[in-house]
């Protein structure tokens, strides 16, 4: 894959520049600052982006900002965001936009090498993958929303599809079998009103419907 990487510490930086490369992918450009993100996604257009959220030069939102624009310029753009902290109003207006293709790591995740690089090729392939921690923080501020007809299994199966996890995983989590797993993600897709005519895109329209209701309620 090809690879922009958007991050200000160095040593991350280069650190992700030698993980992506061992692992076979070209990082294509490699900046510091919330200013040369944009002009570097729209002149490489990636096959993927990694930004951290907080970048120069106020250290604030700028990977986010960039993120956001890149994606209205290159809405099929996969983006995989890195953060220090759960910072959930960030990931909240990041997956606003209702599209797949979209990961929210915390940092330290990078260091488990083969979750990362997992998490990196779910989002280039339209998927999603958000870090278990930044699934929890969304999921405590719901409040009165369509998810609420979900029983708490199915609740628990979303949880994990939000993840990135697959039937198999999930219902090795769950210690249950995979038809039930089937099952409890055909009454989410029910429940949620998402149509049967496209079973990948409405499991990626099933987390962001989640994501979406769980982060946006204080």
């Amino acid at each position: 894959m090809r690879v922009v990487i958007a991050e200000d510490n160095a040593l991350l930086r280069e650190g992700l520049v030698l993980l992506l490369t061992s692992a076979g992918h070209e990082a294509v450009a490699v900046v510091g600052t919330g200013p040369e993100i944009l002009p570097a996604l729209l002149e490489h257009r990636p096959d993927v982006a990694v930004l951290d959220v907080r970048m120069p030069p106020d250290f604030r939102d700028e990977g986010l900002r960039a993120a956001l624009a890149a994606r209205r310029e290159l809405p099929d753009l996969p983006v995989l965001v890195l953060s220090q902290y759960v910072e959930e109003s960030y990931a909240a207006e990041l997956l606003a936009g209702g599209a797949g293709g979209l990961g929210y790591l915390l940092k330290d995740r990078v260091g488990r090498v083969d979750e990362f690089l997992d998490a990196l090729a779910r989002v280039a392939a339209g998927g999603t993958a958000l870090d278990p921690e930044v699934v929890t923080e969304l999921l405590t501020r719901r409040r009165d929303s369509p998810l609420d007809s979900l029983t708490p299994r199915e609740r628990e199966v979303l949880k994990l599809m939000a993840e990135g996890r697959d039937n198999a995983t999930i219902a090795g989590t769950l210690v249950v079998t995979e038809r039930a797993v089937h099952k409890h993600i055909g009454n989410v897709f029910l429940k949620l009103g998402l149509p049967p005519s496209d079973s990948g895109h409405r499991r990626v329209m099933a987390v962001l419907t989640y994501l979406n209701n769980a982060g946006g309620k204080a």
